[in-house]
């Protein structure tokens, strides 16, 4: 599974070895509402043939129509701003006051599409460098903390996962979660000293390392864009790559298992080296309550919750596992009368002259 952007760019560099006429769109500002982030790309064939997306489809739609219509005819990138009136906003489904300006640019063997998309596939963070005016392209070493930007008519662009995820443990789910993170544009790293493990084990584009976790949660240098997720169940695996994760800046660690297990890993984890503060930052067991049971939702439920995490998006405690399940696990008791009335309102008798 390919994420969107990586779609778009092997789309773009097939279309041009094939000798067709495509542009790259990207969404480079937005005010108020907008379907789709800055950042966001799709590349569009002569024909209308479209890959990505920029907004929730009407602007797509507006696109295709004028490209099956006039063809491609831009010889220079263009700055297209849709959105501007409210009856324009309301034909686009942009809501209501909703702005959108995208880059429209013709794609050429000059754009450097090829090489990009060389540099990404091998896991690389690459800037592109768009002269709007001039229409030349250059390619240089991203940084993680680096954004979108157009300054003085050159449009730059960060392309490559800009987020790790370490698996410990090369286990069916973590196939699942592999796969579904990669689709999220995380660069994943599964590691398992287990032979009998890794041999049976494939995820195209998943590195698979054989290390002791803890030694390589180290010699990552785990920064504030990496999460790391333990899936062994082994404590002699999860216990000191988590120790060592926990004291690095990974925004996210957590640990599979059930609740009672959770409780026994921290008090192991309270043996060593580790803060009060540091502790509190595990996650377990991990994943947000949705009811999952088999290995592809429990891996959705994991990466339901690190979306949220990296999106700074609060959730209530009712949809940690934890909280939901104590709150299942309470006694039942009969309902008092109040109770019923504030529960089931249109309960009760039914009148005597009702047909």
């Amino acid at each position: 599974m390919d994420s969107i952007d990586l779609e778009v760019l092997k789309a773009a560099d097939t279309w041009l070895d094939d000798g067709q006429a495509c542009e790259l769109v990207t969404v480079v500002q937005t005010w108020g509402s907008s379907p789709r982030p800055v950042g966001a790309m799709m590349v569009i064939r002569h024909d209308g043939c479209v890959i990505g997306s920029v907004s929730g489809g009407c602007i797509e739609d507006d696109l295709i129509a004028r490209v099956r219509k006039d063809g491609i005819t831009r010889t220079m990138p263009e700055l297209v701003t849709y959105g501007i009136s409210a009856d324009e906003a309301h034909r686009f489904g942009l809501p209501c006051g909703g702005t959108i300006q995208l880059a429209i640019e013709p794609l050429s063997d000059k754009s450097g599409i090829k090489q990009l998309l060389t540099h990404v596939m091998r896991h690389e963070l690459v800037k592109r460098q768009l002269d709007l005016v001039s229409g030349e392209v250059r390619l240089v070493p991203g940084t993680t903390d680096a954004a979108l930007d157009l300054t003085f008519g050159v449009l730059s662009t960060i392309h490559g996962p800009r987020w790790r995820l370490l698996i410990i443990g090369a286990g069916q789910l973590s196939q699942f979660l592999a796969q579904i993170a990669t689709g999220l544009d995380y660069h994943v790293v599964v590691c398992d000293p287990r032979e009998e493990y890794r041999l049976t084990w494939q995820v195209n584009g998943v590195e698979v390392i054989h290390a002791m976790p803890d030694d390589l949660v180290i010699d990552m240098k785990i920064d504030s864009r990496t999460a790391v997720v333990a899936l062994t169940h082994d404590p002699k695996l999860d216990d000191l790559a988590l120790m060592e994760a926990l004291k690095s800046e990974a925004f996210y660690v957590g640990a599979i298992g059930s609740r009672i297990n959770n409780a026994r890993r921290r008090e192991r984890l309270k043996e060593f080296d580790l803060s009060d503060e540091q502790l509190q930052r595990l996650h377990g067991p991990i994943g947000l309550y949705i009811g999952s049971k088999t290995p592809a939702e429990i891996a959705i439920s994991i990466l339901a919750e690190l979306t949220a995490i990296r999106n700074n998006v609060a959730l209530p405690d009712t949809m940690n596992i934890a909280s939901a399940k104590d709150v299942i696990d309470l006694p039942l008791r009969p309902l008092r009368e109040q109770e019923k009335t504030t529960l089931f309102p249109s309960s009760g008798r039914v009148s005597a002259d009702a047909s």
